[in-house]
């Protein structure tokens, strides 16, 4: 098993693992079994035990019917692990129970390490129901550990709070007090920090929106809008104000409808402009999903 960071991969993986062996007691030769030790829990709930095959059963398979369990396949001699295993140790905490990480020395447990087909180490395995779901290899940031934790659980049918973002918190104050500049910088900072941060997205992609309509009067915008159908300044602006008036449904139906009577250059920037009020709603919100439907069907 190679420990070198140039021969492992951060990407997700999914495939069948035959556990049917280690539902049966370990052969006569195994190790005996080995008391579990966990990490002190922040409340109550156990969040991180170390795993041996003879424990495996009870730690991992029958807990996980339960929990949900990641396991972090690691060795003493592997550097890459060393960078892994305290951010899912401390996420874990976090978790606060609501999951359970179990560590596995791939060095005193081989053939747990053979079961799950481990041939590079960190190897991280998540446990649903008593069979794995997912799987990665390799060093990732936390950042991208987060949701993927985040969905494991959603698996096994658990809620997780995500702690909140102090910086964030400090930009949507800026925002919610009319300090755009300061707003605007904030979401500037933290996306140069984690790229991927939908919520930094959002902010700055509602302080773009909140400028171009400022001191202009709403219901002029609409009924300019609806006085030049073609328009598409016209059309954007009113979109504009009816995100802000809590009508985004009705937003995304005008600019898509501008889509399909568009061609070139107007057509893009009309593109552009909906995807940034996309932007302010998040990818999961169920309106934005139906007008991504309706945007690709304009466009092809």
């Amino acid at each position: 098993m190679s420990s070198d960071p140039r021969t492992t991969s951060s990407i997700f993986t999914r495939g069948a693992v035959d556990l049917s062996s280690l539902r049966t007691p370990p052969p006569p030769a195994a190790e005996p079994a080995a008391p579990s030790t966990a990490a002190a829990p922040t409340s109550g709930g156990v969040t991180i035990i170390d795993v041996t095959e003879a424990t495996f059963q009870t730690e991992v398979l029958e807990r996980s019917l339960q929990t949900p369990v990641v396991i972090d396949f690691w060795a003493e001699w592997c550097g890459p692990c060393k960078q892994l295993s305290p951010i899912l140790e401390k996420l874990a905490i976090e978790g606060d129970g609501a999951w359970v990480l179990a560590k596995v020395d791939v060095d005193a447990n081989p053939r747990l390490a053979q079961m799950f087909r481990v041939q590079g180490i960190p190897m991280v395995y998540a446990v649903v129901g008593g069979q794995p779901v997912d799987a990665f290899t390799g060093v990732i940031p936390e950042s991208q550990l987060r949701p993927w934790i985040e969905t494991v659980c959603k698996a096994g049918g658990v809620q997780v709070e995500t702690p909140a973002d102090p910086r964030l918190e400090a930009a949507d104050d800026a925002l919610m007090s009319g300090d755009l500049d300061a707003a605007e910088q904030a979401y500037k900072k933290i996306l140069a920090e984690s790229p991927a941060d939908a919520a930094a997205e959002a902010g700055l992609a509602q302080v773009a929106l909140v400028r171009r309509v400022q001191g202009a009067n709403p219901a002029q915008l609409i009924a300019a809008a609806q006085a030049a159908p073609d328009d598409v300044a016209a059309q954007t602006r009113a979109a504009d104000v009816e995100v802000l008036s809590g009508q985004a449904e009705q937003a995304y139906r005008r600019l898509v409808e501008l889509v399909r009577r568009t061609s070139g250059p107007e057509r893009e920037g009309v593109r552009q402009h909906l995807l940034s009020l996309f932007a302010i709603a998040g990818p999961d919100d169920p309106a934005v999903a139906a007008a991504r439907r309706q945007l690709a069907s304009a466009l092809f």
